[in-house]
């Protein structure tokens, strides 16, 4: 593992970013646990539709088009649309990686054979001060994937649209009445509420 420095004082840990550097065998390991993965999530149809990127056939340029054109057919209808986008921050880095993994586990899958060793907890140090342990570093295989298992449900509970364009988001509605202004707030507060969880 290398650090990649993010910003800011470079002696501070959270400034540096953990990089796998795994060796060709961890690689084409990382690569059969994640097509085992997507074997049986695609098969039980566990992954929301609305999540594009990360996965193949569902990629960012389709899902801009859907949402696009989602809008111009309001345009064309009259009707307002409204929408907020958000951002995943330092997105796999913030991730609960016990709920995450717990979520795995719902779908059937065995987490603890299946991840094993590759999330196991690393630590890194700057100056002699130690980082936070760290599961999965950036730029691992299973990274990008573990991270759409963990926001797959980041949906529900909502009745606003909800898009995934990897680890940004899109939440939006037709405004057909006051009443529906009043509902995209709730599903921000939804959106909201689902990221604070920690279990």
């Amino acid at each position: 593992m290398v650090l990649i420095y993010k910003g800011g004082d470079r002696s501070v840990v959270g400034n540096n970013k953990p990089v796998s550097l795994t060796s060709v065998a961890c690689i084409l390991m990382e690569r059969v646990i994640a097509g085992y993965l997507r074997q049986v999530w695609e098969m039980c149809g566990w992954l929301y539709d609305g999540q594009h990127g990360f996965r193949p056939g569902y990629s960012c340029d389709c899902q801009l088009v859907t949402v696009c054109q989602d809008i111009a057919d309001s345009l064309d209808e009259g009707v307002r649309t409204d929408a907020i986008i958000i951002d995943f921050s330092k997105d796999f880095d913030l991730v609960p990686h016990g709920r995450m993994l717990k979520k795995i586990a719902a779908t059937g899958v065995d987490e603890g054979s299946c991840m094993g060793k590759g999330i196991s907890l690393r630590m890194f140090a700057v100056d002699g001060q130690l980082s936070e342990k760290v599961r999965v570093p950036q730029r691992s295989v299973l990274g990008l994937l573990l991270f759409l298992a963990y926001v797959n449900d980041i949906w529900r509970n909502t009745e606003s649209n909800i898009r995934l364009f990897a680890n940004n988001c899109i939440i939006y509605r037709n405004i057909m009445d006051s009443s529906d202004i009043d509902k995209l707030q709730p599903d921000l507060n939804t959106s909201g509420k689902w990221a604070l969880k920690i279990t």
